[in-house]
């Protein structure tokens, strides 16, 4: 976890930065110029310590006759200071969360989810779909050599397939409704209407937020199941150095699930797990803050200073908190979103008979011969052992 929020934060902190000097603020009297005005619309670094400390000096205006009744401050001053945080503010109710009026940092946020996340996140997903279109188009559907059995052995049993369909299903409406909130906006709402797109926005909130405890609780299902059999082995070596026989002819030999299986596996349960723990944490944002304290291990041990980012920010504001937990929500959600459409792609039109064995959980034996040979082999052995052991019984008696 403390891995995947470290891309976060390399993800939102690496970017360009301009050298800058000091500009000549004096024609303003020191606030902003046009020129500040124009360099935070381009998206470029700005400092604005020029503002952050110009909040008012009530000590020593204190020997100035014939102050105003702020005492020193201004009221640009003062907002300034809510803005940046710095104004001295008590509240009767809602403890240190409901001090901060003002959080700057909302802008980054906004900008950064409507711009590279929705622009990147969409191109993920369609370049996906594009080369996922063109591999079957070149490749066509993987076929079973030879003629099938007729025997069938069990690939799958109900409790398993139940899991498999708790988690996929939920996934499938979580990935729906995260993207009509990411997208109704630009998508929906200018040829539906915003009537439409309120509609569906206020449906998929209540859908995402409880939907969410099935993916949670197929992902726990999914991982004790399956957890022994998804550790690497040799045989994955094999397998990757044939491509998996998806590229090419050759079969290589694999156990219950293949060295890919296992990728999409792990990917699940490390992406998925992240995931969640963002969500949860934005169900709860202030029970379950993450950032501040793993910001806090990175400069600790010093890979922020590794990586150039200087000294990362430990004091976050609830909002902040958030924001950076909705931002990495969303870009691991359109990564694993992308994964799964190749897992779907293989798992329906892209290899003949891989349905099977999550739709009735019988797969035929030359499926399995094919693409499990060592599973197979396994399945058989035990068969054989379970007949002898009930053919001596009956000899016994």
């Amino acid at each position: 976890m403390r891995v995947l929020l470290w891309l976060l934060v390399c993800l939102i902190t690496a970017l360009p930065v301009t050298a800058q000097t000091t500009p000549d603020r004096s024609a303003t009297g020191g606030a902003q110029t046009l020129a500040d005005i124009m360099a935070r619309q381009n998206g470029e670094t700005l400092d604005d310590s020029f503002r952050r400390d110009n909040t008012g000096d009530p000590t020593g205006a204190a020997t100035v006759p014939q102050l105003g009744t702020r005492g020193g401050a201004s009221d640009p001053e003062f907002w300034r200071a809510l803005r940046y945080g710095s104004a001295d503010v008590r509240v009767s109710a809602g403890g240190e969360v409901a001090t901060v009026l003002v959080q700057d940092g909302g802008m980054n946020w906004l900008n950064f989810r409507a711009g590279p996340l929705r622009q990147y996140g969409g191109w993920l997903l369609l370049g996906t779909l594009a080369l996922l279109a063109v591999f079957y188009l070149l490749r066509g559907k993987i076929r079973i050599d030879g003629e099938m059995t007729g025997h069938t052995v069990t690939r799958f049993k109900a409790v398993e397939r139940f899991g498999h369909w708790l988690l996929a299903g939920s996934f499938i409406l979580l990935g729906i409704t995260g993207l009509i909130t990411l997208f109704g906006r630009v998508l929906i709402a200018p040829y539906l209407g915003k009537e439409v797109n309120a509609t569906l926005l206020e449906a998929g909130k209540w859908v995402h937020n409880n939907v969410a405890w099935a993916f949670i609780a197929g992902l726990v299902i999914t991982f004790v199941m399956w957890v022994a059999h998804n550790l690497p082995s040799r045989t994955d070596l094999v397998w990757i150095s044939q491509a998996g026989g998806i590229i090419g002819s050759k079969h290589p030999p694999a156990k219950k699930f293949n060295a890919g299986q296992k990728v999409i596996f792990w990917s699940v349960v490390l992406f998925g797990s992240s995931i969640a723990l963002t969500g949860v944490s934005l169900l709860f944002p202030y029970e379950l803050p993450l950032f501040a304290s793993s910001f806090a291990l990175i400069n600790d041990i010093g890979l922020s200073g590794l990586l150039g980012l200087g000294e990362l920010p430990t004091d976050l504001a609830p909002q902040e908190e958030m924001q950076l937990a909705q931002l990495w929500h969303a870009i691991l959600g359109f990564v694993l979103m992308a994964i799964i459409l190749a897992h779907i792609y293989i798992g329906s039109i892209g290899m003949e008979g891989a349905y099977d064995a999550m739709g009735s959980g019988e797969v035929d034996e030359a499926w399995a011969k094919q693409h499990h040979s060592i599973w197979l082999e396994e399945i058989q052995q035990d068969r054989h052992n379970t007949h002898s052991v009930s053919d001596r019984g009956s000899s016994a008696d």
